[in-house]
C-alpha cells in the first residue's frame, strides 16, 4: 500500500487517546516530543498514574503482615493485580501466576527453581538466535554451573525462526526451550502454538517471554499451550518494578523456592523451614504494592480499548512507517518477517546508529540506538548497532511523518 494514499481507520481516535497520557504533550529541546521508544517502555496513562498515587495517599500499607484497615486494602490491591492478570492471560487459576519485578527475574527464577535441578552434564537447553539478554544469559549460567549447553536456533535474513532447524534442536537430551513470542529488535511474531505443539510431543517444557507480544496482542496461555510464560508491566503501560510468571500447577508444585525471606513461608525454626504453596511461595519480601496497583489500571485501560482496535491501529501504522522510511535513501530495514509487531530497526549507509539518536532527540525524537540487548542477532545481521523505531496505539502518522523528515535533516548533517 502506497504510504501518501493509505487511510487509517477511523474509528480510532487517536487524539482522544493521547489525551490521556501526559507525557506525549511536553516538549524536548524546544521540540514537541515525538516517543518512538515503546519497545523499551511505554508511556502511562493518567489512570495508572493516579493508580499509583492513590495507593500511596490513602492505602499504604504492608501486604499480608497486618490485620488493620490499610493494611487489609493494601493486600486486597496486590491480590486483586494477580486477579486481573490471570484473567488477561486467561491463565486455569489466581495460583499460576507469580508477581515478579518483570520478565528477567521471570526467567531467573525458570532457571534456577526449574531447570537447574534437572540439568545434569550433557543435557542441553534451546534457545533462538533473535532471544533478548534476559533469555539467553539465565539459561548459560546455569548451564555451566551444571555442565549442560545452550543451543539456538537459527533464523533466515527476513528475521524469521527457521522452525524446522527449531525442531531438529529438540532432541532427547534437551531439557528446556526458551523463546521469545516477539522479537524485541525486529518485531518477528514467532509461531508459539506450533512451537509448543512439537515440544508437548518430546516432552520439553517451552518458556515463553512475552515482554513484547502481551502490549500488542490478546495472550491466552491455554491456547498457546506453553508452560511458562513471563511479562513485563513497564511495557505494557504499567509502572517499572512489575511483572509476572505464569506457569502450569504441576511445574509450580514441584518447584523449590528461589528466594527466601517473609511472606513465603508458613513456619520457620532452626531445625527447619517449611514453605507456602504456590504461588506465595516465589514471592520473598516486600513487593512493589503501589506498583501492581498501576497494573491492575493498565489492564483495565487496555480492555477499554479493546485489542482488536489496538492491532489495526498499530498495523497500519507500521505499513505507512515502513513504507515513509523505504524512501529514504540507502535505508536499510533490519528483519522484515512476513507477522510483526510495530518495530522497526534500520541503518543508514555512512551513519552510526548512536550518532543518529543523539541528533535525532535533538529534534525532538526518541528512538533506540545499540545491540537492543541482543547481541548475538546483531551478530547474525553483521552489524553493531541498529536504529530501533517502535510504534504504540497512541503515535500518529503525523509522528511518523515529522519522524522522518527529521531522519532526512540529521542524515543531511552526516552525510
Amino acid at each position: 500500500m502506497n504510504a501518501q494514499t493509505q487511510t487509517l481507520p477511523t474509528a480510532f481516535d487517536v487524539q482522544r487517546v493521547r489525551e490521556d497520557f501526559p507525557l506525549l504533550s511536553r516538549s524536548v529541546h524546544g521540540k514537541p516530543l515525538i516517543y518512538l521508544d515503546n519497545a523499551n517502555t511505554s508511556q502511562k496513562p493518567l489512570s495508572v498514574i493516579r493508580a499509583v498515587d492513590e495507593h500511596y495517599r490513602m492505602h499504604n500499607a504492608n501486604v499480608s503482615r497486618a490485620v488493620h484497615l490499610v493494611g487489609e486494602e493494601a493486600t486486597a490491591a496486590y491480590e486483586g493485580a494477580r486477579d486481573r492478570l490471570a484473567r488477561f492471560i486467561n491463565a486455569t487459576s489466581r495460583n499460576e501466576l507469580i508477581l515478579t519485578s518483570g520478565t528477567t527475574q521471570a526467567a531467573n527464577l525458570v532457571a534456577y527453581s526449574f531447570a537447574m535441578p534437572k540439568l545434569q552434564p550433557g543435557d542441553a537447553i534451546v534457545t533462538t538466535v533473535m532471544e533478548h539478554h534476559a533469555n539467553i544469559v539465565p539459561w548459560q549460567i546455569i548451564a555451566q554451573r551444571t555442565g549442560a549447553t545452550v543451543k539456538a536456533a537459527p533464523i533466515d535474513e527476513r528475521g524469521e525462526l527457521i522452525v524446522e532447524k527449531f525442531f531438529e534442536l529438540l532432541t532427547p537430551e534437551v531439557k528446556l526451550a526458551c523463546v521469545g513470542h516477539v522479537s524485541n529488535v525486529l518485531g518477528t511474531v514467532n509461531p508459539i502454538r506450533e512451537l509448543a505443539r512439537e515440544c508437548r510431543k518430546r516432552g520439553i517444557p517451552l518458556f515463553v517471554d512475552g515482554s513484547q507480544a502481551v502490549p500488542h496482542r490478546p495472550v491466552d496461555v491455554q491456547a498457546l499451550g506453553c508452560d511458562f510464560y513471563a511479562l513485563t508491566g513497564h511495557k505494557m503501560l504499567a509502572p517499572t518494578g512489575t511483572g509476572a510468571l505464569w506457569a502450569r500447577k504441576e511445574h509450580l508444585q514441584a518447584m523449590p523456592p528461589f528466594f527466601g525471606g517473609g511472606e513465603m513461608i508458613r513456619e520457620v525454626s532452626f531445625s527447619g523451614t517449611t514453605f507456602a504453596e504456590p504461588p506465595h511461595r516465589f514471592e520473598a519480601g516486600t513487593p512493589n504494592i503501589a506498583g501492581f496497583a498501576g497494573v491492575t489500571a493498565a489492564i483495565d485501560y487496555y480492555e477499554s480499548i479493546g485489542f482488536d482496535a489496538i492491532h489495526a491501529w498499530e498495523q497500519q501504522l507500521l505499513t505507512y512507517a515502513t513504507d515513509r522510511l523505504r524512501d529514504i535513501p540507502g535505508l536499510r530495514i533490519i528483519g522484515e518477517a512476513r507477522e510483526k509487531e510495530p518495530v522497526i530497526s534500520f541503518l543508514i549507509d555512512g551513519a552510526q546508529a548512536t550518532d543518529l539518536a543523539t541528533l535525532l532527540d535533538l529534534q525532538g525524537v526518541a528512538v533506540r540506538s545499540g545491540h537492543h540487548c541482543a547481541h548475538p542477532l546483531m551478530q547474525f545481521f553483521g552489524v553493531p548497532a541498529t536504529l530501533r523505531a517502535s510504534l504504540a496505539f497512541y503515535n500518529t502518522r503525523e509522528e511518523i511523518d515529522a519522524f522522518v523528515t527529521a531522519l532526512l535533516k540529521v542524515r543531511s548533517l552526516l552525510m
